[in-house]
């Protein structure tokens, strides 16, 4: 494939992408990215796995970059389906108060 037809591809699925999120309500729009961040895994396995076969400097520095941002986006992801999480679930009872 050439560049062109790469370009074209990327710029209309970001098109297609704006569209498709902007269309989600606001109520379920935290549940959605958390969940999407955590696929982000796939993208962490693979960039190990591309930093794995890398042999030069940029392409090592790259693999290792991809690393970091998809990890990053990983424990973002568990961490906002957390605290989401914690929203929905009911108090906890106190433990200091004296039974009697």
């Amino acid at each position: 494939m050439d560049i062109l037809s790469l370009l074209t591809t990327f710029i209309l699925s970001a098109f297609v992408g704006f569209e498709v999120i902007s269309k989600v309500p606001s109520t379920l729009h935290t549940p959605l990215m958390s969940g999407s961040n955590a696929i982000h895994g796939i993208i962490l396995a693979g960039s190990m796995l591309i930093l794995g076969s890398a042999s030069g400097t940029l392409q090592i520095s790259l693999g290792f970059v991809a690393v970091i941002l998809a990890t990053l986006n990983v424990v973002g992801g568990f961490v906002v389906t957390d605290r989401m999480l914690e929203m929905f679930s009911g108090k906890k009872p106190s433990s200091n108060k004296k039974e009697g």
